[in-house]
């Protein structure tokens, strides 16, 4: 298979790469490196064994459809974003210009390209909203009423999606991402959490808690994620799906684990609540397991202790 990530030095980008390029696909990589790092693929650039090609452009640059077009993917994983809620909200037609006209240049080349399928990074802690409790963990079938311009602009590249699978006949899955951990992540973000009490933790350096901690996300391990992506690459056609772990986990109970797998005894820095933040949030991966086969594996306890050895040896 030709493999295409955008946003592919990222991350959750450059983790996918790395298991492409295991199963033997030929990877074009595009990035902007405005968050993602070369550092990320250097282990993928050294082994000459690999069919990798790195592409230094900005999916703004209407340039991207062209290249896409030219390099003729057979799938598109379009990962690539500007994923910062606050940065959206100060400045939310930076945040259209990334997400929504720097998709649609990504769209544009996969089908003048002839790819027959693009797997799109979605939010599912923001394209459902603020869903009352009750509605938790919450199903894809649960109304889209994003209440931030970056899940304002996610559901639209979900509309879009639906549009073109309509119009052109180009395949799409849309994975609803809960809130992504592991190394390589930089601090920034709704799950950036993970990283800044490693960071902390390891320094001897103080970890802060905002509000009482109980507030809940969704914390699912980069391995298992890109897993997902793996497999949608064939099944899952035309569908919004979830991916996350179905349990809510407090601040509180993350960094009781993380400080226990640091050796350290301290306990948080508490903050007042911040404004506006999400009380609580998990998403049911039910419809992965019917559509993808897949479902988490790794537990918080391997997951956070995969994040601190990576802090560690950096």
């Amino acid at each position: 298979m030709k493999a295409l990530v955008t946003g592919g030095a990222g991350f959750i980008g450059s983790t996918l790469v790395d298991r492409l390029l295991a199963e033997g696909h030929a990877v074009d990589v595009i990035d902007d490196l405005s968050s993602g790092s070369l550092a990320n693929l250097s282990d993928a650039r050294s082994d000459s064994s690999h069919a990798l090609t790195f592409h230094q452009i900005d999916i703004r640059n209407p340039g991207v459809a062209d290249l896409i077009a030219r390099r003729q993917p057979d799938v598109v994983y379009h990962l690539a974003a500007q994923a910062d809620v606050r940065v959206s909200v100060a400045n939310p037609v930076l945040d259209a210009e990334i997400n929504i006209i720097g998709s649609l240049n990504v769209l544009e080349g996969a089908r003048q390209g002839g790819a027959r399928k693009v797997v799109f990074a979605s939010s599912g802690g923001t394209i459902y909203g603020d869903p009352d409790p009750s509605a938790l963990p919450v199903r894809e079938s649960h109304p889209q009423v994003p209440v931030s311009p970056y899940g304002v602009a996610k559901k639209a590249v979900g509309d879009y999606l639906a549009a073109y699978r309509q119009l052109h006949d180009l395949e799409f899955t849309a994975l609803a991402l809960a809130n992504v951990y592991g190394p390589r992540q930089d601090p920034h973000g709704e799950a950036g959490v993970v990283a800044i009490f490693a960071g902390r933790l390891l320094a001897g350096e103080p970890c802060t808690v905002f509000g009482d901690g109980t507030q809940t996300r969704d914390f699912v391990f980069v391995d298992d994620v890109v897993d997902a992506f793996a497999r949608a690459a064939e099944k899952g056609s035309g569908l919004v799906i979830n991916i996350g772990t179905g349990v809510e986990t407090s601040v509180n109970r993350l960094y009781a684990t993380m400080a226990d797998g640091a050796g350290v005894s301290d306990d948080a820095v508490r903050a007042p609540a911040r404004p506006g933040e999400l009380l609580r949030s998990s998403l049911d991966p039910g419809r992965a397991g019917i559509h993808l086969g897949w479902k988490p594996w790794t537990t918080l306890e391997e997951g956070t202790a995969a994040v601190l050895r990576w802090f560690r040896d950096r």
